[in-house]
């Protein structure tokens, strides 16, 4: 039986799964990305566990397709992502083509995503739209006039690196004020962060404010926290005023949110829906839907990746 492997390279994690044609994923690797401070290692590791997979079940491998931050899908290269600790230009698609003997390619992890809702999710069918990740950083996928949109170099849609507050925090692509530095789990902890060191009063005043964790941010706005529920409102008021300029560039008819921070349901998504139309030209309100992802949030970007496979090897 013919299979593709997707790879999602996220912040923190790294996961791999085999993947049939119809989307089905047969087996799953995780792998925490701090084990490997070496790039090399963590292909080593991931090659020998889909290729022993393969072997134990008879799969014929035709490929292996990558999302990763900063992945630009012309070079098959990771180009500076700020959230990785391997640094510079990594010829990622090359190392696993090396490794496992078979074609590979690599995109950026939000344009994974997108591809991967766009063939099973929330955006099935649907032609232009936005994919918008809300993880340790901010990914964005853009799709217009069904294709996905890669610019000129393969590295468009780098919405969380859009400078929303000019020299506002300090981001880790070395610019100040990016998106992603407010509207990101990891955003939503600095905020709450900054106001506890302001002296502001919370249920969290009891948790070390240097472990502090977006869920437990949520669990205290669920239970009525003011400053949690506040923290949440300012995150959805920044992504709903920049959803609002993205809007202007591509007319999407819909943006689906993924990640980790959409779990927190209409605190997110409903509150920036609400700023988002407060802020958008008269000519796009009441016609841009905001939605969640339909699919399990560890699987869009595999899906996506995989998907690459399917249509760049035309097995």
């Amino acid at each position: 039986m013919k299979v593709a492997a997707g790879i999602d390279i996220g912040g923190t994690n790294a996961v791999a799964a085999i993947v049939l044609a119809d989307g089905k994923i047969e087996t799953r690797f995780n792998f925490p990305i701090k084990k490997f401070p070496a790039i090399e290692n963590l292909v080593d590791e991931l090659s020998d566990a889909i290729l022993k997979n393969c072997e134990a079940n008879n799969f014929e491998l035709i490929g292996i397709g990558i999302g990763a931050p900063n992945g630009n899908f012309y070079s098959g290269s990771i180009e500076f992502a700020p959230n990785l600790p391997w640094k510079g230009i990594i010829p990622l698609a090359k190392m696993f083509q090396q490794k496992c003997n078979v074609p590979s390619w690599l995109t950026n992890d939000a344009n994974a995503a997108a591809i991967g809702e766009m063939i099973f999710g929330a955006a099935k069918g649907k032609k232009d739209f936005l994919m918008v990740t809300l993880g340790t950083g901010l990914g964005s996928g853009i799709v217009a006039n069904g294709e996905l949109i890669y610019g000129h170099d393969g590295l468009a849609g780098e919405m969380g690196h859009t400078i929303v507050v000019r020299n506002g925090r300090q981001c880790g692509c070395g610019r100040k004020g990016c998106l992603e530095t407010y509207c990101s789990a990891t955003g939503l902890v600095r905020t709450i962060k900054e106001w506890l060191q302001d002296g502001k009063k919370s249920s969290l005043n009891n948790i070390d404010i240097n472990s502090i964790t977006s869920k437990q941010i949520f669990e205290a706005a669920e239970n009525n926290d003011a400053l949690a529920l506040e923290a949440f409102r300012f995150t959805s008021e920044m992504l709903g005023m920049a959803l609002a300029d993205a809007v202007a560039y591509t007319s999407p008819d819909t943006i689906v949110l993924f990640g980790g921070l959409v779990n927190a349901g209409n605190l997110i998504i409903g509150q920036t829906k609400h700023y988002m139309e407060q802020n958008l030209l008269h000519i796009y309100k009441n016609k841009v839907t905001i939605v969640a992802s339909q699919l399990p949030e560890s699987d869009a970007a595999i899906l996506g990746a995989a998907s690459l496979v399917w249509k760049e090897s035309k097995a």
